[in-house]
């Protein structure tokens, strides 16, 4: 009987210590897959660190649009739309004075102000003061060389539709302009229209200029640039309607203030804020 009860305790203990010795091979197993798991997290979390410290936690389409310094009017919340250098068919086709201008719709409308007149008045000499708070600038509109795109400003002025509104760009490095022309100030509005580019061929950017911003090939719409320092680099994708004729020195001030870089070095809103209180237009 003893012998009995001693081979059965020599039995269990048996048992017992090859349960000791799978639950040790399994503790062993699940560390090293914890420890995997915890340096697979860790990687990625430094992949995912370095990302966000690159692109500034933005995508890369978007960091890329912010550093571009071209004066392009956004259509949608990335200002990342491409220009394309080159001279659209249509653009090219058109014979200026134009004696017909189409506008297509284009919304949202920043302010609804309807469509300009189709037919305009292609003989009429225009010219338009930008009343800011910091004085006016005057300037030739060049009807028999963009008359759609001179048609559609007049147009806006007389609605009012850049009346209390505010330049909301100024680049200081690459190219040297001021964006107006978007009464919601984030360089995403317009007018809920469209309209072709014009006077592309052999457009030079100097100082004085002022020509349409825009979201890629006959894209204009109501936000457009004022030169005030030769920026040659730019490719002629920009349809430019006038001359600068007084108030320069206005714009070259505001300038040499600087921007607040918030789209990039040399590029951004104005430190010294330009108001444009209204539009005005001069027709003979």
């Amino acid at each position: 009987m003893a012998r009995k009860k001693q081979r059965q305790r020599e039995l269990e203990r048996a048992r017992y210590q090859r349960r000791m010795v799978r639950r040790a091979e399994h503790d062993a197993q699940v560390r090293k897959w914890t420890i995997g798991g915890v340096a697979a997290v860790v990687v990625l979390g430094l992949i995912a660190g370095a990302f966000f410290l690159f692109s500034g936690g933005k995508s890369p389409s978007s960091a890329a649009a912010n550093t571009s310094h071209t004066p392009s009017a956004s259509t949608s919340a990335s200002p990342s739309a491409s220009v394309t250098p080159s001279v659209s068919n249509s653009a090219a086709a058109v014979t200026e004075p134009a004696h017909h201008c189409t506008y297509t719709s284009s919304p949202p409308a920043s302010r609804k102000v309807g469509m300009p007149p189709a037919s305009p008045d292609y003989k009429a000499t225009y010219q338009a003061t930008i009343h800011t708070n910091r004085g006016n600038i005057v300037i030739n509109l060049l009807n028999s060389k963009a008359t759609c795109t001179v048609n559609s400003f007049a147009y806006l002025a007389s609605k009012g539709f850049f009346s209390n509104t505010h330049c909301h760009r100024l680049t200081t490095k690459g190219i040297y302009v001021l964006q107006c022309g978007d009464p919601t100030g984030t360089g995403e509005g317009g007018p809920g229209y469209k309209f072709d580019d014009e006077n592309l061929a052999g457009a030079k950017y100097t100082a004085g200029t002022l020509a349409m911003a825009n979201s890629g090939p006959n894209t204009n719409g109501s936000q457009f640039f004022l030169v005030y320092q030769n920026s040659l680099s730019l490719t002629a994708n920009y349809t430019p309607f006038g001359t600068i004729v007084g108030g320069l020195n206005i714009i070259q001030k505001v300038a040499k203030a600087g921007s607040d870089n918030s789209n990039g070095s040399g590029d951004g809103h104005p430190k010294e804020k330009v108001q444009i209180e209204s539009v005005t237009i001069k027709k003979s």
